[in-house]
């Protein structure tokens, strides 16, 4: 049989009050801090994710496409999509990489048929950078959806230029499906010279200008960057959930040569070696993430650029033993740095050695005093002083036409 229950005494209902209060309010705060004190992760829906927002105004038009192997309605490509939605689709534009973004950087891209839905494919890379007057014949809408990486030299901005140009000169609406864009959490580099126009840099900003490609396309118009001062009949569906503090990983690599979201963030630091004798790891399996030269001496870390098809088919010192430094394993990536470059400037040890591009160098880095600094054994804080002025006057153009909350800037 059960003991009988003892009566707890006023003096031992004290000591357990004492004890069992603070484990209450303990465990409390515990609920507080766990589900409402750290903020939940908000869902990004990109663009063209939003098709209630744009499907509407595309039925019953002639449609083009400007898109890529980014271009995806969650799991489907936006084309399939499209079609699926009974929406007429007239013409595909290609930029750099092609269509399902499978050529290597600089590789011309042809004309075709898209073999799975039968859509005439044109190239916006090569001689025909810009939509023709007789390409856009009978387009009742463009629509631009494209994943950027957030640096000057990333061509896909000079592409959005010349679409624009095209649809302003032809009085066709761009409908431009915004998203992230994964370094568009700082601002940083010399801002472009405009003498140094190229398809690597056809606008006044610095290496990482810090907009999504439609805040990117807003600075165009109100800008006057657009052939003749016209401007293109814009809109932008936003994304939802994104600030420019927000840390994106891409979903799909942007081009053959960005994989990962590493070399990603280490591609506005390491393609200013791409007018140089230095490997930055293009014919590896991890381009943008290493850096080597054929010299035993530089570092105990090694690699061998080897041809891939539709990556890197004839890559810098194809086939040599490149000797340097493994950037895979960095637990934090840094912004926009001149460290390495200066770095393996010094450790070559001879501007011959080291360049193999004045013009190239000038192109990238939108500034024809920066090959002279470097040579010159400049710092990076005394290269960086230069360009302060220009910097800190773009940061105020931007501010105009931001469509998302910004990041604290210092």
């Amino acid at each position: 049989m059960p003991g009988k229950i003892k009566k707890i005494t006023p003096s031992q209902w004290e000591r357990i009050k004492k004890i069992v209060s603070p484990a209450i309010i303990l465990l409390a705060l515990l609920y507080l801090l766990c589900c409402s004190g750290i903020p939940k992760e908000v869902k990004i829906l990109t663009g063209a994710e939003q098709s209630e927002k744009y499907l509407a105004e595309l039925s019953g038009k002639n449609v083009a496409l400007v898109v890529n192997q980014t271009s995806m309605v969650n799991n489907m490509h936006l084309v399939d999509f499209l079609k699926e939605n009974g929406i007429r689709i007239r013409v595909i534009f290609a930029p750099e990489h092609g269509f399902r973004g499978e050529a290597e950087a600089g590789a011309e891209i042809e004309n075709g048929i898209d073999s799975k839905t039968g859509i005439s494919i044109v190239s916006l890379y090569g001689k025909n950078k810009k939509p023709t007057d007789e390409q856009l014949a009978g387009i009742d809408r463009v629509i631009f959806d494209i994943q950027d990486v957030g640096c000057r030299f990333y061509t896909y901005i000079s592409t959005l230029h010349y679409v624009m140009e095209a649809c302003a000169a032809n009085n066709k609406p761009l409908l431009i499906l915004d998203r992230p864009n994964p370094n568009g959490d700082y601002i940083d580099g010399p801002v472009l010279d405009t003498a140094l126009k190229s398809f690597v840099g056809m606008h006044p900003v610095p290496v990482v200008h810090g907009c999504t490609l439609g805040e990117f396309a807003q600075m165009i118009n109100g800008e006057n960057w657009l052939d003749s001062n016209k401007k293109c009949n814009l809109r932008v569906i936003p994304v939802a959930g994104y600030t420019h503090s927000t840390r994106y990983k891409l979903p799909v690599k942007p081009s053959p040569n960005l994989p990962n979201n590493k070399a990603i963030r280490l591609y506005p630091s390491l393609c200013f070696f791409e007018a140089t004798n230095v490997s930055i790891g293009r014919g590896t399996p991890f381009p943008f993430q290493v850096i080597g030269y054929p010299d035993s001496s530089i570092g105990s870390f090694s690699f061998t650029p080897v041809s891939i098809k539709g990556v890197s088919e004839h890559p810098k010192h194809q086939g040599k033993t490149c000797y340097g430094t493994d950037l895979r394993n960095l637990s934090e990536i840094p912004q926009f740095t001149l460290k390495y470059f200066i770095e393996y400037f010094k450790k070559v040890g001879s501007p011959d050695l080291f360049w193999n591009s004045k013009q190239w160098i000038d192109l990238l880095s939108g500034d024809t005093l920066f090959y002279h600094q470097v040579n010159n054994g400049l710092t990076e804080a005394e290269i960086r002083k230069t360009w302060r002025t220009k910097l800190e006057a773009y940061k105020q153009i931007r501010k105009k036409y931001l469509l998302y909350p910004d990041y604290e800037q210092p």
